[in-house]
């Protein structure tokens, strides 16, 4: 059977912001959201919190396949050295081909680049196949929240995950 080719990953443009909010609607569900399903009007992709710069983008086949938003987890100078993985998505057709962890790759590469010490992120307890992701990627639990969110009439962890860089 033939190697598929790997995404390439690259940092987001402000024309991407049309297509990244579609993939971010096609995407959303509650194994990984918190927030209602979006509903029109949508508001716009790209943020004084998001901006592009801090969005980097896999595309396969020359397709937009998916994105990780990098931040800070807080406005405190003093958590300048933390990033934060603060959205994944990836492309149902592009699920299982290396695509989310190509992405996380490159958010901890591109964290270390910028002088992070360590990166972190949220991730919902249920959602197994994004926690797998994150621990073979070197990520460790750091705490839980049991019972944070409920959602479609369950209760679900929210599970903070860190790693050193």
């Amino acid at each position: 059977m033939p190697e598929l080719p790997a995404p390439h990953i690259r940092t987001a443009r402000p024309g991407d912001e049309g297509e990244l909010a579609l993939l971010d609607r096609l995407t959303w569900s509650h194994l990984h959201a918190v927030m209602p399903r979006p509903q029109p009007p949508y508001a716009p992709f790209f943020s004084e919190r998001h901006t592009p710069e801090d969005c980097l983008v896999a595309e396969l086949d020359g397709r937009l396949a998916g994105y990780v938003h990098l931040g800070f987890p807080t406005p405190l100078d003093s958590n300048r050295h933390v990033r934060q993985i603060q959205g994944l998505a990836v492309a149902e057709e592009a699920r299982g081909r290396g695509v989310g962890r190509a992405l996380v790759r490159a958010a901890v590469e591109a964290s270390r680049k910028r002088g992070a010490r360590r990166i972190t992120l949220r991730v919902l307890g249920h959602n197994s196949p994004a926690r797998a992701l994150y621990e073979a990627e070197g990520f460790v639990v750091e705490g839980i929240l049991p019972e944070e969110f409920l959602l479609d009439g369950a209760y679900v962890d929210d599970v903070f995950m860190g790693r050193v860089l």
